[in-house]
């Protein structure tokens, strides 16, 4: 996926992955890949996401929800206050509706279960929400 697709330049999107899992880190980077979007970096923690954003300053966030420490929640909250925000799509094994209007008040993009998590459902939701 471009830029110019969602209004901006020809250059591929840059993606963040936030997950503590290695082996979804893994399958999502193969997913953002075949996406086109070229993957920035990755990050385990709620911590290391925001320092992960503030230094590769990505165009899109994969952010699983579940993260040790802050959580995934808390984290899009706090890149969507920064001028520069980041699209920011939340994941989960769970079901949205366990999240109740935390989803809402997060300020992401949207949200994607991560059994549903394929690289058009990514590519449209960047689309219809993007910077």
């Amino acid at each position: 996926m471009t830029r110019s697709e969602i209004g901006g330049s020809e250059a591929s999107l840059t993606l963040l992955i936030v997950d503590d899992h290695d082996g979804f880190r893994s399958f999502a980077r193969e997913l953002g890949s075949a996406a086109g979007f070229a993957v920035a970096g990755e990050a385990a923690d709620g911590e290391s996401a925001l320092k992960a954003a503030e230094t590769l300053r990505p165009d899109v966030v994969l952010l699983d929800i579940q993260l040790p420490g802050m959580d995934g929640i808390e984290v899009a909250r706090r890149l969507t206050e920064r001028p520069d925000a980041p699209v920011i799509v939340l994941t989960s094994t769970r079901d949205a509706s366990e999240f109740g209007s935390r989803l809402s008040t997060s300020r992401a993009t949207g949200f994607i279960s991560k059994g549903e998590l394929s690289p058009d459902r990514l590519v449209a939701l960047v689309a219809n929400g993007g910077p």
